[in-house]
C-alpha cells in the first residue's frame, strides 16, 4: 500500500489539470470588474467609523459579545421583518453551524439541486436523510415532500449563484404549507438587489412570515463580511447552544461590526443605487445579439451567465476577455454540470453604459 500523500496530492492536481478544471489564485484588481458580488458598490464606498478596539478579543460565548453585536441584531431583525437574530462570521458558517444542528436522525431535508456548496456540506454534518429536487422544479419538491419523514426541512435560494434565477417562492410555500415542511431561505444574492430598500425577495412578496429562517450574508451587494440568520427568538437561543460554527470561533471584530451597520445605514437610502443596478442590467441584455441571447441563461439579477460549453473553451473565453481589460470569470465543471459551462458576468451600478457596450461588444467577437 502506498502511503505517500504528496503522491496523492500531486496526482488529483494532475487530474484537474488534465481537465482543465485547476483553480488558481488571481489578481485582476486593474481590470474592470464585470465579477465580483458587490454589487451596488458599498465594497468602495462604506463610511467605516473607527473602531475604539484593535481586534477580536474570543468567542462570543466566552468574551466576544458586546452590546454592539446585539443592538445590530435587533436593528437587521426589525430592518428585515423578523423575530431575532444572530450574526454569524460569514455566509459559509451561517449555513454550516444552521444546517448541520437543524435536524436529527429521523428528519428529512430536501434541498434544490443547484443550492449552494455551504448548504450541502451542512446537511452532510447533519444526523438527517436528505434528498434533492430538480431545480426550481414544484413537481419534484412535492414528490420528495412525499418522501419525507420527520421534521421537513426545505433549503433553497432566493438568487442562484451560478445561473442568477430566482426561487418560485409562491410555489414554493404553497406546497410547503400542504405537506408542514419548513422553509430555509438564503438570500445572499437578493439582499441589497431584490424588493425596496434591497430587503430580499421573502420581504418583496410578503413571504417572510412564511419562511423558517432566511440568511442574509454580508458578503454580496452589502461590501462586507459576516452573515445573519433570521427567524424566531427560539432559533437564535437554540443556534446560541448547538451551532458549532458560532460556538467555537471568535467573534467578529468592532471594526467588521461597523461596516456591517454602515452597510445596511446606506441600504436604508439606497433606491437610487438599486434602480441603477437594474438599469444596467436591462441595458446589458438588451444590446446583446439574438445569437448571444440563445446562450445567456435566462436571469432578471446581476448574474448573467452565457454557455461556453467544454472546460477549455470556457477558459480561453476568460483569458482574452480579460486580455481587453474585463474582469469576467468562466464558471468549469465540476462547479457546473458538464456541458453547462459559462461566462459568469456579474453587473454592478457603478459599470458606466460605455463598459457595458465594451463588455458586449468583447463577447459578441469571442463566442459565436
Amino acid at each position: 500500500m502506498n502511503y505517500n500523500i504528496k503522491d496523492k496530492i500531486r496526482n488529483k492536481l494532475s487530474n484537474r489539470e488534465e481537465q482543465s478544471s485547476l483553480r488558481s489564485l488571481s489578481d485582476n484588481s486593474n481590470l474592470i470588474d464585470f465579477c465580483s458580488n458587490d454589487y451596488l458598490g458599498f465594497a468602495k464606498t462604506l463610511p467605516c467609523k473607527k473602531s475604539t478596539k484593535q481586534g477580536a478579543t474570543g468567542s462570543r460565548l466566552i468574551s466576544g459579545n458586546s452590546s454592539q453585536f446585539e443592538s445590530l441584531e435587533q436593528k437587521i431583525a426589525k430592518f428585515h421583518n423578523a423575530e431575532s437574530g444572530i450574526i454569524f462570521n460569514s455566509g459559509y458558517d451561517a449555513n454550516i453551524g444552521l444546517f448541520s444542528c437543524i435536524a436529527d436522525k429521523g428528519d428529512t431535508i430536501i434541498y434544490d439541486q443547484y443550492i449552494h456548496a455551504s448548504i450541502r456540506d451542512g446537511i452532510r454534518l447533519s444526523n438527517a436523510r436528505s434528498f434533492s429536487f430538480e431545480h426550481n422544479n414544484i413537481d419534484g419538491l412535492e414528490k420528495k415532500l412525499q418522501q419525507a419523514s420527520g421534521h421537513i426541512l426545505v433549503a433553497i435560494e432566493s438568487v442562484y449563484s451560478m445561473d442568477g434565477d430566482k426561487a418560485p417562492l409562491e410555489k414554493i410555500v404553497a406546497v410547503c404549507e400542504k405537506y408542514k415542511a419548513n422553509i430555509i431561505l438564503d438570500e445572499a444574492h437578493a439582499t441589497g438587489v431584490l424588493g425596496k430598500k434591497g430587503v430580499g425577495l421573502a420581504q418583496s412578496l410578503n413571504l417572510e412570515s412564511k419562511i423558517f429562517a432566511r440568511i442574509h450574508t454580508f458578503g454580496k451587494a452589502m461590501g462586507c463580511h459576516g452573515a445573519i440568520v433570521l427567524g424566531s427568538k427560539d432559533l437564535r437561543a437554540y443556534l446560541i447552544n448547538f451551532a458549532r460554527s458560532f460556538i467555537y470561533t471568535t467573534a467578529l471584530s468592532e471594526h467588521n461590526l461597523n461596516a456591517i451597520q454602515s452597510a445596511y445605514e446606506k441600504l436604508n437610502d439606497a433606491e437610487e443605487i438599486i434602480g441603477q443596478l437594474h438599469d444596467n442590467i436591462g441595458l446589458f441584455q438588451s444590446l446583446l445579439s439574438k445569437n448571444l441571447q440563445s446562450k445567456l441563461i435566462p436571469s432578471t439579477s446581476p448574474i448573467q451567465g452565457i454557455l461556453v460549453p467544454g472546460n477549455k473553451n470556457a477558459k480561453k473565453a476568460e483569458v482574452e476577455l480579460q486580455a481587453k481589460g474585463l474582469d469576467i470569470r468562466a464558471i468549469l465543471h465540476p462547479t457546473v454540470q458538464k456541458g453547462a459551462e459559462r461566462i459568469r458576468i456579474c453587473i454592478h451600478s457603478f459599470n458606466t453604459k460605455e463598459e457595458i457596450k465594451m463588455c458586449v461588444e468583447c463577447i459578441e467577437k469571442l463566442i459565436i
